[in-house]
């Protein structure tokens, strides 16, 4: 496996706020793998869990080494996966890796799907606490795939919110001001 970092980027000034952690699997025959095409199966054999700590911890390395060398960091965006999330270590997991890395914990964001935060939003709700009592960053991804209600967005600690690109598809040019405003109205009423 290897990462890339896809970078986020604030369109008024230019400057780089955040990057998102991409796997991708290198085989020897066949070349670049695309997570779509491998992620699926590790989920169903449990092999996500180990991926994902590893993923975790390269990240988290990764951020910690750009720091000592001196250069500036950004907060750098991993997707987690709902077997993960679900997993009974997750939470003693995320500690050990930041322990480990020395990364401080405000560099991590953890990115969850609606679907992953719905299946259980007690459980949701106390693991998601425990994430941002340990300063991690939370981002839900994908928002408008699922329940799309944004009345549940106030039940989760959550710092920033992504709207999946399909709700944005086909509308004329004045619908995504209006909608971003809105957006932006909401991300103020969650304070984010």
């Amino acid at each position: 496996f290897l990462l890339h970092y896809q970078p986020k980027i604030d369109l008024a000034s230019g400057a780089m706020t955040g990057a998102e952690v991409l796997i991708r699997w290198q085989d020897p025959e066949t070349g670049l793998v695309m997570p779509g095409q491998f992620v699926p199966i590790a989920e169903e054999n449990g092999l996500i869990v180990p991926i994902g700590q590893w993923v975790l911890r390269e990240a988290c390395g990764q951020v910690q080494a750009w720091l000592d060398s001196g250069l500036r960091a950004v907060p750098v965006a991993v997707n987690i996966s709902a077997v993960e999330f679900r997993h009974p270590g997750f939470l003693d997991g995320v500690a050990r890796i930041l322990k480990e890395t020395g990364l401080a914990p405000h560099y991590l964001e953890l990115e969850l799907t609606e679907s992953i935060l719905m299946h259980d939003a007690e459980s949701s709700t106390s693991v998601l606490a425990a994430l941002k009592a340990m300063w991690v960053q939370l981002a839900i991804d994908d928002f408008g795939t699922g329940y799309s209600s944004l009345s549940y967005l106030h039940n989760f600690p959550l710092q920033k919110v992504k709207i999946d690109r399909s709700f944005l598809e086909g509308i004329d040019n004045d619908r995504p001001l209006t909608l971003l405003r809105g957006v932006a109205r909401l991300s103020a009423d969650l304070g984010m």
